[in-house]
C-alpha cells in the first residue's frame, strides 16, 4: 500500500515503477509460456494457432529409446555430481570461512571461478584434459566436471550459511568430549543444512541443464537431455521438444519451490537461534 503522504509525483512514479517491473518479467517469461501450448498441439509443427489439443508428443517422448536414454543419463549424471559438488563444497566452504590463512583470497577466487570462467572454455580444457587419458566419453568425465560447475553454487550458500553459525556451540561440543566428526554431524551439519541442501538444489539444475560440456565429453551413449534437446533442434525439429522442455520447465518450478521453502525455513532457525 502507498503512504498517504505522497505527492502526485511520487505516486506516480510510485505505480510506474511497479508497471514497468511487471512488464519486464512478463517479457522474459513469456518465451518460455508459450511453448507449454505447442507440447499439447496436436499438429506436426511448432506454430501458432493450436490445431487441436493431444497428448501425442509426450508419448512419443516416453515411448522413444533415445529421449529414454537421455533421460536416464541425466537422472544418473546429475544426482552423482550433485553428491560430489555439495561434498566438496561444504567442506571448501567451512575450510574458507574458519581459516585465516595467506591467500585465502585467491583460493575463494579459484574455487568460484566456474561461475564466471564461460562454459565453453571449460568445456575445451576439459576435453583437452581427458581425451588424451581416453575418458572423453564417459559418465565419469561428465560426472566430474559437472561437479565442477556447481560446487560454487554450494559455497556461496554454505558460506552464507555459516556467517551466522554461532561457533560456540562446536566449543561447547567438544569440551563435552565429542570427536570433530561427531561434532560437525550433530552440531554443525543440522545447523546449516537449508544452506547445503539449497546449494544442492542449485548444483542439481546446473548439471541438469548442462548442454556446452555435453557437447564436448559425451558420446552418443552418454547424451543428456539437454544434448538430446539440442541435436532434435539441429537435425529433425519435432514438438517432443516442446513436451521435454515443458517436463524441464515443471521440474524447475518445483526446484524453485523447494529452494523457498528451505529459504524460509532457515530464516525461521536463524530467528529461533538468535
Amino acid at each position: 500500500m502507498t503512504s498517504p503522504y505522497l505527492s502526485p509525483i511520487e505516486r506516480v512514479w510510485f505505480y510506474s515503477l511497479r508497471i514497468l517491473c511487471g512488464l519486464i518479467l512478463l517479457f522474459l517469461i513469456l518465451p518460455v509460456l508459450v511453448i507449454i501450448p505447442l507440447s499439447f498441439n496436436s499438429g506436426s509443427f511448432l506454430v501458432y494457432p493450436l490445431q487441436g489439443f493431444s497428448l501425442h508428443w509426450y508419448q512419443d517422448f516416453f515411448g522413444s529409446a533415445e529421449w529414454m536414454r537421455a533421460l536416464r543419463n541425466s537422472v544418473i549424471i546429475a544426482p552423482a555430481a550433485t553428491v560430489v559438488a555439495m561434498i566438496f563444497g561444504t567442506l571448501a566452504a567451512i575450510g574458507l570461512t574458519r581459516g585465516n590463512f595467506p591467500g585465502k583470497s585467491l583460493v575463494m577466487a579459484l574455487v568460484i571461478s566456474p561461475m564466471v570462467v564461460p562454459v565453453v572454455i571449460i568445456g575445451v580444457a576439459s576435453y583437452l584434459f581427458f581425451a588424451p587419458l581416453g575418458m572423453g566419453n564417459s559418465f565419469l568425465s561428465l560426472i566430474v566436471v559437472h561437479a565442477v560447475l556447481g560446487v560454487p553454487f554450494v559455497i556461496i550458500t554454505v558460506s552464507a550459511t555459516l556467517q551466522g553459525f554461532n561457533h560456540n556451540l562446536v566449543r561447547a561440543a567438544a569440551s563435552l568430549g565429542a570427536s570433530p566428526v561427531t561434532t560437525f554431524r550433530r552440531v554443525t551439519l543440522p545447523l546449516i543444512a537449508p544452506g547445503v541442501i539449497s546449494g544442492a538444489l542449485f548444483a542439481f539444475a546446473t548439471s541438469f541443464d548442462e548442454v556446452v560440456v555435453t557437447l564436448f565429453l559425451a558420446g552418443p551413449e552418454q547424451a543428456t537431455l539437454p544434448r538430446q534437446m539440442f541435436s532434435g533442434i539441429r537435425e529433425n525439429l519435432s514438438p517432443t521438444i516442446a513436451a521435454a522442455a515443458t517436463l524441464l520447465i515443471v521440474f524447475s518450478v518445483l526446484l524453485l519451490l523447494v529452494l523457498e521453502w528451505l529459504r524460509g525455513r532457515s530464516e525461521k532457525l536463524r530467528t529461533a537461534a538468535v
